[in-house]
């Protein structure tokens, strides 16, 4: 389970509408409780993806390792990723799951004509081969 707190939230859901119709990434910062995740922070990253940026994400290596350190320093875990999918549905993609981590939370946040619309979260396999989704707890209204 995941759970994110309101300013993190405020921040992922702003990011992602203000890159529309571009997908947007970050990192999810905050505290391990044994199964449960409590994201307190969410660091927006550059989508640094060369090609069309409405249909996909990458994020740098260096840019997550810098969100990572920056997590530790201050006694905080690095929790996962976060990204939009534009103008469709918040699944995880083919090419989510051949990028992903297993080790990270992979939340997806549907944005349908520039507003926020719904969001899931995935956890996948150790092979990369499955993504299941994760309860999502996030802040309403």
């Amino acid at each position: 389970m995941i759970e994110i707190e309101r300013n993190p939230w405020e921040t992922m859901v702003l990011h992602a509408q203000r890159t529309y119709p571009n997908e947007c990434c970050g990192a999810m910062l905050g505290h391990m409780m044994g199964e449960k995740k409590v994201v307190t922070e969410a660091v927006p990253l550059e989508n640094a993806w060369a090609g069309e940026q409405g249909e996909r994400y990458q994020v740098r290596p260096e840019d997550l390792l810098a969100a990572d350190q920056a997590a530790r320093r201050r006694g905080l875990d690095l929790i996962g990723i976060f990204h939009s999918h534009p103008d469709c549905d918040a699944y995880f993609s083919e090419t989510d799951l051949k990028n992903s981590c297993p080790w990270y939370s992979f939340v997806v946040l549907s944005v349908q004509n520039g507003t926020f619309d719904h969001a899931n979260s995935f956890l996948t396999d150790i092979d990369q081969t499955r993504a299941d989704k994760e309860e999502l707890i996030w802040p309403r209204s």
